[in-house]
């Protein structure tokens, strides 16, 4: 198996692009479904071929720190 020897510069970029995408992915599990206040649906008639019924509460929006962490963190992965 051939070893290849990339330069630590590119190394630790690729490293710092998994911990930012990672911290990312981390916060956009915590935040409202919608950035903006919307309001949610309760369930209405069943979807075809499943028994499932769509539901989403009201969503209170982010707040502006949430919005600037997402801003900075989407900029570091750009970066």
């Amino acid at each position: 198996m051939a070893e290849y020897d990339f330069p630590q510069d590119l190394r630790d970029a690729q490293l710092r692009l998994h911990q930012v995408t990672a911290a990312y992915h981390a916060l956009c599990r915590t935040l409202p479904w919608s950035v903006e206040p919307a309001p949610g649906w309760a369930a209405g008639e069943k979807q075809q071929y499943t028994d499932h019924k769509s539901t989403k509460p009201d969503s209170p929006g982010y707040t502006d720190r949430q919005k600037s962490e997402v801003a900075r963190l989407r900029a570091a992965v750009l970066e």
